[in-house]
């Protein structure tokens, strides 16, 4: 595949509204052209110890963020006409679902691809696991912050060149 915005969201607590950052790396012709990162005020607005301690981040990072209808101004031009992908696509897809939902906004975003289906096809049980460090690892990349969305957004663009494969 080579044009595409790969997309990551963290989220604050176990609702898939809470998207508390996102990170996307958009390709054409299989070159980078954009990138963007942006904290985002989740809702509802509370932090969970698990999600906390997974990506770090707290209600005091993201107090004084953009709610998402913000922040998805600044994505959406971007993306624009571009087939989303994501490692683990039922989160990152359920995400935008919900929160587009909640704040009554249109999901227009049906073209959507996962490395972690692919990988698992690709890859099969040579790897012992199709996680994100792993997949990236064999692809010849390096993700030393997983779990900052901007980083797992890199990697899973980094693998969707590799391993996903162009439409037709």
């Amino acid at each position: 595949m080579k044009n595409f915005a790969a997309i990551d969201f963290e989220t604050a607590n176990s609702e898939r509204t809470s998207v508390c950052s996102v990170g996307i790396v958009i390709y054409r012709n299989g070159i980078e052209t954009d990138r963007f990162y942006s904290l985002i005020k989740p809702e509802p607005e509370y932090y969970n110890y698990f999600c906390s301690q997974v990506h770090g981040l707290t209600a005091e990072d993201t107090e004084n963020a953009p709610i998402f209808p913000d922040v998805w101004k600044q994505i959406a031009p971007k993306i624009e006409g571009l087939p989303l992908v994501a490692h683990n696509k039922a989160f990152d897809q359920s995400c935008l679902k919900a929160v587009m939902r909640m704040y009554q906004m249109d999901y227009v975003y049906d073209d959507f691809h996962c490395t972690l289906v692919q990988a698992r096809k690709v890859f099969g049980k040579r790897l012992g696991d199709c996680k994100l460090p792993t997949v990236a690892r064999a692809c010849g990349f390096d993700l030393s912050k997983h779990h900052h969305a901007l980083a797992d957004a890199e990697a899973c663009a980094a693998i969707a060149l590799q391993i996903l494969p162009d439409p037709e």
